[in-house]
């Protein structure tokens, strides 16, 4: 029972459940970009090209002969093949996922930025200038250090 309620407390945990709910997210999101690519990019992108659907490009690694003998020997040979065109895809899938996330990381990071500087006030000064040396002195001096002129007396506080 105490297994029980360790794992009730971290699945509670509110960066548990956010995680959760991203990769639920995500996942859904991975669909659309993939159905994008598959269904939107790359068709136009294969009539362009002479009507090749890069889904079926690949390089056979035996001949067609070689295949042929080895179908007759065994019927369920699958020949081995590099699918290229299904890389293309893939990569076309990824830089676009990563593009969104790039975006998406960058607006955050203009928000964060926003929201700190309306946060921040401006700090207070601890320095002034001599209005005889225009040298920097601390803000409360009534002579100045760099060339002993006696300052006006201000109320600080």
């Amino acid at each position: 029972m105490k297994i029980i309620k360790e794992f009730k407390e971290f699945a509670m945990r509110g960066n548990v459940i956010d995680l959760a709910v991203g990769v639920i997210i995500g996942g859904a999101f991975g669909k659309i970009v993939t159905s994008l690519v598959n269904d939107v990019i790359m068709p136009p992108i294969g009539r362009i090209l002479g009507g090749a659907d890069f889904k079926h490009l690949k390089i056979q690694l035996y001949s067609q002969e070689k295949i042929d003998q080895l179908k007759v020997a065994d019927a369920s040979f699958v020949p081995p093949v590099i699918a290229y065109g299904q890389f293309i895809n893939v990569l076309i899938d990824f830089l676009i996922v990563a593009f969104c996330i790039f975006m998406l990381v960058k607006v955050i990071n203009i928000l964060r930025r926003t929201e700190k500087k309306k946060d921040e006030a401006p700090a207070e000064p601890t320095e002034k200038e001599c209005p005889y040396c225009l040298s920097m002195i601390p803000i409360k001096a009534t002579r100045c250090k760099h060339c002993t002129s006696q300052l006006e007396a201000v109320s600080h506080g």
